[in-house]
């Protein structure tokens, strides 16, 4: 919440939960044969709540109705694929039975506007990548998406009112390591809309051979890495009235580029996703 306080106006409400990273559980998750470091939590973290999330909304979260189903265990969760090695369950049958499938949070949250109300499906999923043949970051990420259709679904909880899909994905539709039929096939959903937010920056950085729109591409990462790719996502509802959308990665030439630090990384690899929604409101 530093972060807010930073700010010349700082948002007026903040909204967090425990999250799974850096929760010690005593296991041995990745299967090293040793237990007590950031990948043994139940989300990589040195400690509890590196890597967790944070809501910082202009209006007010109604707290007694928040859903939070990060306490959803992996297998437990929709259709969940859990990962195999030579036959066996990786990184052992203990760690299945009690992993969460959120390495962060997987929050309902309600934000009341007055005469309309949305609900955020907040979360973070894991880079699908670090592990071996068994894909055990991939298929968790995908899993996560999982829970949110879901969601939507009514199948795993009460159907949202105004639903937003809200977070780091972490997964490109057309490229990189992740499983891209995830998120692929949420963004085919009838019930929700993308407002392809793109921008000048994400085109010029460009890098070759990339299969999916260069403009949409929300993360920064070296050609010899992961690449430029579309992670972070905004998808509202489909009842809702987006009105514009876009993320802030400037063109070389624009003065705002500076924000970005001399490298460009000065907040990291990821650039902020925006939309706009128009809401009614009573007066």
């Amino acid at each position: 919440m530093a972060f807010s306080d930073a700010l010349a106006e700082p948002y007026q409400y903040k909204f967090a939960l425990r999250p799974n990273a850096g929760m010690l559980k005593g296991l041995d998750i990745d299967g090293d044969g040793f237990t007590g470091d950031a990948r043994d939590a139940m989300g990589y973290g040195r400690f509890l709540g590196d890597g967790g999330l944070a809501l910082l909304p202009r209006f007010s979260v109604d707290g007694a109705n928040v859903t939070d189903l990060t306490d959803l265990q992996w297998g437990d969760g929709p259709n969940a694929v859990l990962p195999q090695m030579n036959g066996a369950a990786f990184p052992s049958d203990e760690v299945q039975v009690m992993l969460r499938v959120s390495p962060s949070g997987h929050w309902i949250v309600p934000i009341n506007f007055g005469a309309q109300s949305v609900m955020l499906l907040v979360y973070s999923a894991t880079a699908p990548v670090f592990y071996g043949p068994e894909d055990f970051n991939g298929l968790r990420s995908c899993d996560k998406l999982r829970v949110w259709e879901a969601v939507l679904d009514g199948t795993l909880a009460a159907p949202p009112t105004n639903p937003i899909i809200i977070g780091n994905v972490n997964a490109d539709p057309f490229d990189g390591q992740g499983i891209r039929s995830g998120i692929a096939g949420v963004l085919l959903r009838p019930d929700l809309q993308d407002p392809m937010p793109m921008s000048l920056g994400a085109r010029q950085a460009a890098d070759l051979n990339q299969m999916g729109d260069l403009a949409l591409d929300a993360a920064d990462w070296s050609d010899d890495g992961p690449g430029n790719l579309r992670v972070s996502y905004i998808l509202p509802s489909r009842d809702l009235n987006v009105t514009g959308a876009g993320v802030f990665w400037p063109a070389q030439n624009d003065p705002l580029v500076a924000l970005l630090g001399s490298d460009g990384f000065a907040a990291g690899p990821h650039r902020l996703v925006w939309v706009d929604i128009k809401i009614e409101r009573l007066r």
